[in-house]
């Protein structure tokens, strides 16, 4: 187990294989991206959650997981950022049913601050230099993927 969050979520594993690589134990409906500037990550303050995580979410039907990352980074920060690179699979076991289901992480280099504006889903951004504490928390799972990607930076 790499990470726990507090509702007993585990992030159990990071596969850092071939993009193409395909799961038989669960579905893979996520797509994260790990975006660093210098030495800090992005993070989006979730409204509902109320907790910072990376930038991501549902890939919808059709779409292909980088795609939904870039749509996702989008919507979520106002950061366009078209060349990801590819870091891994991050496989989770969720919830009471103890559901496995994966995400695809990529990860990027942003120069240039994101023109930000706050929606229904994310009320905030920061750079977080993973030290300073936050006004509301940090998903733990979401901040060890972040860490996972540092060595990876483009």
């Amino acid at each position: 187990m790499l990470a726990a969050d507090e509702a007993g979520n585990l992030l159990t594993a990071f596969h850092p294989v071939a993009e193409e690589t395909r799961f038989d134990d669960g579905p893979l409906p996520l797509a994260l991206v790990a975006v660093w500037r210098d030495e800090r990550l992005l993070l989006v303050l979730n409204r509902v959650r109320r907790c910072w995580e990376l930038p991501g979410g549902m890939i919808d039907p059709g779409e292909t997981p980088r795609r939904a990352a870039v749509r996702e980074l989008r919507e979520e920060t106002g950061l366009a950022v078209a060349d990801l690179l590819f870091a891994g699979y991050a496989r989770f076991v969720l919830g009471p049913g103890r559901r496995v289901e994966y995400a695809a992480l990529y990860t990027a280099r942003a120069t240039s601050q994101p023109d930000f504006t706050p929606g229904e889903e994310i009320s905030a951004i920061c750079w977080w230099d993973g030290v300073q504490p936050l006004a509301d928390r940090v998903q733990p799972l979401d901040a060890c993927l972040g860490e996972l990607t540092r060595a990876r930076r483009l």
